[in-house]
């Protein structure tokens, strides 16, 4: 009896593939904004209020890993009234010369926000600011990658952004320390990408922050981009906070957690239960985008293990729309991508 009970499970474990596990992937970043009773002014400068508030991680490659040349990190605080921004960023070089609102500002040195207020990678926020704090904001209705809609009307009202220097501007016969930038975000202006109009108390939102920053030459004492032999401009560099693992800022299923606290004392906060899973899920959903780009596909079902369960991402027809599905075994909901990119969860 125990010699078949041991041939069972030798055949058994045997046919078992040697499954990946979910719960060593490296996860996006995270960071606890807390609540603040009085708004900052936004004058570009840190004052005393932004003592309540921690510095992020220091900005790395947009492909994780390298480490860029100048230190870039950001604080975060938030009220029933609005999100509040603060950014510092090292530059021995500050230069900008786009002045007109909703040109393409990461064309000079620039600071971008990214926000996906219920993080199903659809209807998000993208704002770039230059050193001259020129503006450019636009709403998408999804990424790139899913044939998306760009809104370059659209408009954060009641915006509030400015910018101190620890140099000169647009002199280029010293060398500065950097600039700092501060921004408001009022909660009201988000509400086309957040429904119900919600204030995330102690809720996650998906968010990222970029800094594109440029070689640059000098023609008549002005600052301008760089370019190679050929006349062409020199790739910019892409500086950001949670990694994009791609030179790609819109792949809105990489960008950090960011959790909104409205507790007095430090909370413990971890990521979401679930945020491993709906990596993974991405992961595979991209490939299965970038296959079918070349006219091919998989059949293979991708499966892992996902906190000692096994799950799996089954393509499934409903209705004439197709989603790629997986059932969360820890929390007993269905976690769907349809084609378009969109994540939806359900009971």
């Amino acid at each position: 009896m125990q010699l078949k009970t041991f041939f069972f499970l030798l055949c058994f474990s045997c046919s078992q593939p040697n499954l990946t596990s979910l719960d060593s992937d490296p996860l996006p970043k995270l960071y606890i904004s807390n609540k603040t009773k009085e708004s900052p002014v936004i004058d570009g400068l840190e004052e005393t209020i932004w003592a309540e508030a921690n510095w992020s991680d220091l900005f790395m490659d947009i492909e994780g890993d390298r480490i860029p040349e100048y230190k870039t990190k950001v604080k975060m605080l938030w009220n029933d009234r609005a999100l509040y921004i603060l950014a510092q960023l090292e530059e021995p070089h500050i230069w900008g010369n786009l002045k007109q609102r909703d040109t393409v500002i990461f064309y000079n040195n620039d600071f971008e926000v990214f926000i996906d207020p219920n993080g199903d990678t659809h209807d998000y926020i993208e704002l770039e600011i230059n050193a001259l704090n020129t503006v450019w904001d636009l709403f998408l209705n999804r990424p790139y990658l899913n044939k998306n809609k760009v809104d370059n009307q659209w408009d954060i009202v009641d915006l509030q952004s400015a910018v101190s220097y620890n140099g000169t501007l647009n002199d280029p016969r010293d060398l500065d320390q950097g600039w700092i930038l501060e921004i408001a975000i009022p909660w009201k202006s988000l509400v086309r990408g957040n429904k119900g109009d919600i204030i995330p108390s102690n809720q996650f939102w998906r968010i990222n922050f970029s800094r594109v920053n440029w070689d640059f030459s000098l023609k008549n004492g002005k600052y301008r981009r760089k370019k190679d032999f050929n006349g062409e401009y020199l790739p910019e560099y892409n500086w950001v906070w949670s990694p994009q693992w791609a030179i790609n800022m819109h792949l809105p299923e990489f960008w950090g957690f960011v959790y909104f606290s409205n507790e007095e004392t430090n909370l413990d906060v971890t990521h979401p239960m679930e945020a491993a899973l709906i990596l993974w899920m991405y992961r595979n959903f991209r490939k299965q985008q970038a296959l079918e780009k070349n006219g091919s596909y998989t059949s293979q079902t991708p499966i892992a293990l996902f906190k000692n369960e096994e799950v799996f991402f089954e393509k499934r027809t409903q209705n004439d729309t197709v989603f790629w599905e997986t059932f969360n075994p820890h929390d007993k909901k269905n976690y769907k991508i349809r084609e378009d990119g969109k994540l939806i969860i359900k009971e």
